[in-house]
């Protein structure tokens, strides 16, 4: 598969985004998920000479979008290592942070990377290819009730046992190593036509009209074999560390575990969202929510882009010094 800039994903909320940056034309900026480099693109048109903006990827197919500019540097790490790539940098305050969360079209359309259950291909769902484990290894090793914890707290997955427990009974005769071998042991199959069916070998869990729950079961994979949530934690704290006052924290959020994490940061300073109080009773939160509501896209987006239609935007700025 050939991959340009272009066609690897078409950046949500591209303008809104930017614009909540606030670039100034000689700051310092991070664009911790670079993708095809839409967002950096943007940014790097309102940089002036003196600005600079670091881009973070952990795919290898990222690289292939890199921007040739002076004032651009691509750091090929998960950003969950921000402030360590930072400190390396010699950077240790910054104007700005862009997090784009979503999960690029590129890796949805890629059938080798077994990130949609659109393909039947192998079970990976790696972000980085380069090494970790696959969906294939979680769903074959795990035990019964680390896969159900699995599939309840990063799916939301009401039948998270019983999915769990059909999908070890079925691993004992083969191995499910792929995303169709999946769907069958759950009950589903897809017709020539890329219809939904239910299996000959049981009646489906899931309710063959909707998507939705398969859609989370897939997404549960794919964050326990990417760390995301423990990642996501860490590269909030470093940007919150890292901003200088006024810089801004820009983020884009597409399920509710990982928008429940950044609106906790920008609301108290923590994940956890605990509210902390200095001797007066104020709460004593590093970050300052730029927007009372949510920003999410706009009809003429959802319309040319509809897997924006959960995107949900947040900005937050800097109001006190680390000390």
């Amino acid at each position: 598969m050939i991959t340009t800039a272009a066609a690897y994903h078409i950046p949500v909320l591209r303008q809104e985004s930017i614009d909540g940056l606030d670039v100034q034309s000689d700051g310092i900026y991070a664009d911790v998920t670079f993708g095809g480099g839409g967002h950096s693109r943007e940014i790097l048109q309102r940089l002036g000479n003196r600005g600079h903006l670091y881009a973070f990827d952990q795919d290898a197919d990222a690289e292939k979008n890199i921007v040739n500019d002076d004032r651009f540097t691509f750091v090929r790490s998960n950003f969950r290592y921000l402030k360590n790539w930072m400190r390396y940098h010699g950077v240790e305050q910054m104007d700005g942070i862009l997090a784009d969360l979503g999960v690029s079209s590129h890796h949805f359309d890629d059938e080798s990377r077994g990130f949609s259950f659109r393909f039947d291909a192998q079970l990976d769902m790696r972000m980085n290819r380069r090494g970790g484990i696959t969906a294939a290894e979680v769903v074959n090793t795990y035990d019964e009730q680390r896969l159900s914890d699995v599939f309840y707290l990063y799916g939301e997955l009401k039948n998270a046992r019983r999915i769990a427990a059909t999908l070890v009974k079925a691993r004992q005769q083969q191995p499910i190593d792929t995303t169709g071998q999946l769907l069958h042991v759950l009950g589903i199959d897809l017709n020539a036509e890329g219809e939904w069916t239910a299996s000959n070998a049981q009646s489906s869990i899931f309710n063959l009209q909707s998507k939705k729950e398969v859609t989370r079961l897939f997404q549960a994979l794919r964050i326990e074999v990417n760390h995301e949530m423990e990642a996501l934690k860490e590269m909030l704290t470093a940007a919150t560390e890292l901003l200088r006052p006024g810089g801004r924290l820009v983020v884009i959020t597409y399920h509710s575990l990982e928008d429940r994490l950044v609106k906790n940061m920008m609301r108290s300073g923590n994940v956890e969202g605990r509210a902390e109080q200095d001797f007066f009773g104020r709460v004593a939160a590093p970050l300052r929510a730029i927007y009372n509501k949510v920003v999410t896209p706009s009809e003429e987006e959802l319309a040319a882009n509809p897997r924006s239609r959960s995107a949900k935007l947040r900005v937050a700025e800097k109001v006190i010094s680390d000390k």
